[in-house]
């Protein structure tokens, strides 16, 4: 095989090897077989070539990473958290960007079409739900359904179904982003109506304090999640100078990050939802303390955080 064309056909592996280095230690264990068989045949039709001497650099700086990656399995999460998914989320702001702006979208159009069309409500809520609903306003308990059934019973369900709902959103992002554009226009009508439907009845503000201690954690996981799907189904409609394949990859690569990130952010509010918003008559300023929490964290750790991280990772 001429030079041209070996380098043709790994370049882009290569550059993978380069500047997206994993610290998963089989993934670069495997990776350091492929450069040492690569290296190999450099050695052999190529000896005095720039590129066996970029693979073996190459090679090299991965062996060193091998060997400083034996380390406690605790410091390697502690990385996942502090540093490599951060990273992910910097290097995919604009799609969390345009993920939230869709949603607000959908959000509007479901609040609007719910404001000219008082059945759009059970079209979308079901009338089961909004039997319930109603019977419980007429209680005098508007939030009686978060009060309903065992507390453990609650959270694992709720648990399941949040990350059900928010892998759906992801998964469907192969479907070419599309997919998670369809599952944020459900998801995003449906938090309008519902939202509507409690200022319309003139519980909005006390719906806001009571149903976003957990929603305020569930609704952005969904948007992330969104961001995530975008990430998947972008690296197949614009694989830029990769090939599709490995642009697919790397896509699924940071995709499935994102949603580990995001698997913290169900079981809390699985908890929040399944422990503490059945108590609605809690003081406004515990209401408000934790939803602000949850805000302050969901800006800190997804937008804040990553930026700074960033700017200091790159003037090191």
């Amino acid at each position: 095989m001429r030079e041209g064309l070996f380098i043709k056909k790994n370049i882009d592996k290569w550059k993978g090897y380069q500047y997206e280095p994993t610290s998963d230690p089989d993934e670069m264990a495997g990776q350091f077989t492929e450069l040492v068989n690569d290296l190999g045949y450099a050695k052999t039709f190529y000896p005095h070539s720039k590129v066996t001497q970029y693979l073996n650099g190459l090679a090299s700086r991965i062996y060193l990473g091998i060997y400083r990656n034996k380390k406690e399995q605790v410091s390697r999460i502690l990385n996942f958290w502090k540093v490599e998914l951060p990273l992910v989320i910097r290097r995919h702001h604009r799609e969390i960007l345009y993920a939230f702006l869709i949603f607000l979208l959908f959000v509007i159009f479901g609040a609007f079409s719910t404001a000219h069309d008082q059945t759009f409500v059970r079209g979308v809520l079901g009338d089961r739900y909004m039997d319930t609903t109603e019977d419980n306003i007429a209680k005098g308990d508007p939030f009686g359904i978060y009060k309903s059934g065992s507390q453990v019973n609650m959270f694992v369900q709720i648990a399941a179904n949040n990350i059900e709902v928010s892998f759906m959103v992801f998964i469907c992002g192969f479907i070419v982003s599309i997919g998670s554009v369809w599952q944020l226009f459900l998801n995003g009508v449906m938090l309008g109506v519902f939202q509507y439907y409690f200022f319309s009845k003139g519980l909005g503000w006390q719906s806001v304090l009571v149903i976003w201690i957990h929603g305020t954690l569930e609704i952005s996981s969904i948007i992330i999640a969104g961001a995530a799907g975008f990430v998947l189904g972008n690296s197949i409609l614009f694989p830029g100078t990769h090939k599709r394949l490995y642009s697919l990859k790397r896509g699924a690569k940071d995709g499935i990050k994102m949603m580990i990130g995001l698997i913290p952010m169900f079981i809390v509010a699985a908890f929040l939802e399944g422990f503490v918003t059945r108590y609605s008559g809690m003081p406004i300023w515990l209401s408000i303390s934790i939803l602000a929490a949850s805000l302050t964290f969901v800006i800190w750790y997804f937008i804040i955080y990553p930026r700074r991280l960033s700017l200091k990772l790159s003037t090191n």
